[in-house]
């Protein structure tokens, strides 16, 4: 029963991992963040109507959390986002009876059946652009897995916004 445990335990652990989306951030090094308080919004765009407004929900409040403050327009940085979505194939592999998959002497007895399913990829990219020169100077990008429910999705995106923005404003290195 102990050992039990132990392996419901990790798998539960491996399976909230899986959970998190991938983020990746990139930012001017030579840009000095300490100059920025104020950003407008350039745009965003989504595949569907109801993300937008969501998605910069989302972005705003990790921003006012940093200080900035969001004016009209002319704010010292721009902000734009786009979120996409599209299909990836999902190879799942079931095994019957015993001893399904390479045995010690060779392959085992039982039948192994695969199927490709598709499977929700949800991407969202947030630019921030020094508003004078309309060079970028920073970029997050998020990937992960989607689910039928809207509710479940929202979550993803806000923790994954959550994420991007974890170091932020990034500090000028030397």
């Amino acid at each position: 029963m102990k050992r039990f445990s132990r392996f419901l335990i990790l798998l539960l652990g491996c399976a909230c991992v899986t959970l998190l989306a991938k983020v990746v951030v990139d930012y001017n090094h030579s840009a000095d963040f300490s100059k920025y308080h104020t950003y407008s919004w350039l745009k965003v765009e989504a595949g569907n109507p109801l993300w937008p407004d969501r998605i910069k929900a989302a972005v705003d409040s990790q921003l006012v959390a940093k200080g900035w403050q969001q004016v009209p327009s002319g704010g010292d940085a721009s902000i734009s986002a786009f979120g996409a979505t599209r299909e990836q194939p999902r190879l799942e592999t079931f095994y019957t009876g015993f001893g399904g998959g390479w045995r010690w002497r060779g392959f085992g007895d039982g039948m192994a059946v695969t199927t490709v399913d598709k499977e929700a990829i949800g991407t969202l990219v947030v630019d921030i652009f020094e508003t004078p020169t309309k060079k970028l100077i920073w970029r997050a990008t998020a990937t992960d897995a989607l689910t039928e429910n809207p509710d479940k999705n929202e979550k993803k995106m806000e923790k994954a916004v959550e994420e991007m923005f974890k170091n932020f404003p990034p500090h000028p290195k030397g």
